[in-house]
């Protein structure tokens, strides 16, 4: 099953990470975009905090593609909740212009 792993940062403001994390608390999630995640051919996705820099891993179907989920995403809510993610998130450096979540290099596997 492919994976990917990627990276963005938060705004490093302590109260803005709050209400970020607050947003993603099972309580408060957004059923559309949960189901858009899954039609995209995301089968699992957690994301990880370390000070304001976050590591996102999905598990992927083979019917999942970048563009796809940037087709997905044009949905209306999507639209709505990429909007309101990017209050709180900021690249990290060495992305290219407009990307958000940059993708990570693997450098190591346990053998």
């Amino acid at each position: 099953m492919p994976r990917y792993c990627l990276a963005l940062d938060l705004k490093d403001d302590p109260q803005l990470i709050e209400k970020y994390k607050q947003h993603h608390a099972l309580e408060n999630f957004w059923p559309e975009i949960n189901r858009n995640i899954r039609r995209a051919g995301v089968l699992d996705m957690e994301i990880y905090l370390f000070g304001n820099r976050m590591f996102m891993i999905m598990e992927v179907d083979d019917t999942f593609s970048f563009e796809r989920m940037n087709e997905i995403n044009q949905d209306p809510k999507s639209v709505e909740w990429e909007d309101l993610m990017w209050g709180f998130q900021q690249a990290v450096p060495g992305t290219r212009p407009g990307e958000k979540w940059a993708p990570m290099e693997r450098v190591f596997k346990l053998p």
